[in-house]
């Protein structure tokens, strides 16, 4: 099965049910015409590969078909599958060195100060539409805050933070403009490098040029690359899903609206059923073993399925998990997940709670059968959220009268 027709359906999980009848934890699937891997959906074959480093290597040097010539070297899959000289493609020591600088970045963001400049941000974007009563939640909103407010993290303006979301569209999308995408992603960013090392600020481009464990200014570029694209992507994903849950589910909004379901744990139910990241790629195996009862072979590609394995039998069903339960498999496991969980939630929640109180009386313009999924054989994001809304009661332009965000825990 194409691994792009799983995250293309309308709701993978009878896809994933399916899969796990006829093979078990570990469904052989394509990644393009001709190009195999492996999708593990299991929670615990998701925890062995993780944890087993010297098994699986993030390293995709490792891949026996892209060094055989059964990838072509202008394959879509490329630029978010090849090896790049940065902490997403290295193992063990070499993966602790370059993962440092991103942790100590994310440690010295000021969360309060990011809040407040996201709400602002927020309001802006709302302000832009609200006077039409409609608008597309994807195009208009959920697309822009998470890159805007990272772009800003790196000391980008405004056009530079458009610009980069332009081009990860193209990239994430792993299809024929990809490589084009992520050669103007990485323009954009050696710019501002070159721009920093002139004249340093309080910003993550400067922090990175000033640590100790990047050594030259490729490392320091595919460390802006990873955070900055990694955070845009899942985090838009999240917002986008989490409105459309919202606007699709007249129980789990008035569960929202009403105040019996917090913000922190509708994102948390939300990051159950769709978590940002919908597969994740990849490991590579460095001998022949078996997982999850499959043979398999030295160099074949392993894809997590991030969403299948909240899914997993094993773990029971939704009803079963009290509210609030973060053991979902959204930011991956082991040495490789997630640096910036506090930062995308912050980010995530506020957008979340400003159109919760901006935007009162949400509804589809079209059948929610209708809503399709932005091609990418790794996430799965709307690809409009067409709504009306009810006229907002008080000015959003207006400081002294908007409602106070609701603050939940981190």
């Amino acid at each position: 099965m194409p691994l792009i027709a799983i995250t293309g359906s309308r709701d993978p999980h009878p896809v994933y049910r399916h899969l796990r009848a006829e093979h078990g934890p570990v469904a052989p699937v394509t990644l393009e015409p001709g190009v195999p891997a492996w999708l593990v959906m299991g929670y615990d074959e998701i925890r062995q590969i993780t944890e087993r480093e010297p098994l699986f290597s993030r390293d995709a040097r490792n891949w026996r078909d892209l060094n055989d010539g059964l990838v072509s070297p202008h394959s879509g899959l490329l630029p978010m599958m090849a090896y790049r000289p940065n902490v997403i493609g290295a193992d063990q020591h070499e993966h602790r060195r370059l993962r440092k600088p991103l942790d100590d970045g994310v440690a010295h963001i000021d969360h309060r100060t990011l809040r407040r400049e996201v709400q602002e941000l927020c309001t802006e974007l709302v302000d832009g539409f609200v006077q039409e009563g409609r608008a597309d939640l994807v195009a208009d909103f959920a697309a822009h805050v998470p890159m805007l407010a990272v772009a800003r993290l790196f000391g980008l303006d405004t056009a530079q933070g458009h610009e980069l979301r332009r081009a990860l569209i193209a990239l994430f999308g792993s299809q024929d403009d990809s490589q084009a995408g992520n050669r103007s992603f990485e323009q954009i960013l050696h710019d501002t490098l070159r721009q920093r090392r002139k004249r340093p600020t309080n910003d993550l481009t400067s922090q990175f040029l000033q640590h100790p464990d990047l050594r030259d200014d490729s490392e320091i570029l595919q460390s802006m690359v990873v955070m900055i694209s990694a955070g845009n992507e899942t985090t838009t994903c999240w917002i986008a899903h989490t409105l459309y849950r919202m606007i699709t589910d007249p129980g789990f909004d008035a569960r929202l609206r009403g105040g019996r379901l917090g913000v922190d744990e509708a994102l948390d139910e939300v990051l159950w059923r769709e978590p940002p990241m919908t597969h994740m790629p990849a490991r590579y195996a460095l001998r022949d073993t078996e997982l999850g009862g499959r043979r398999i072979r030295r160099g074949d590609v392993l894809v997590l399925g991030l969403a299948a394995a909240n899914s997993d039998p094993g773990l029971g069903t939704a009803d079963q998990r009290p509210q609030g339960n973060r053991g979902h498999m959204a930011y991956s496991a082991g040495p490789h997940m997630c640096p910036a969980r506090t930062t995308a939630r912050v980010i995530t929640r506020t957008a979340v709670s400003t159109a919760l109180h901006l935007l009162p009386g949400l509804t589809l313009t079209v059948p929610a059968a209708d809503i399709t999924w932005n091609p990418s054989p790794w996430t799965r994001c709307p690809a409009a959220l067409p709504v009306t809304f009810e006229e907002p009661h008080y000015r959003t332009s207006d400081p002294a009268r908007r409602r106070p965000e609701r603050q939940d825990s981190s």
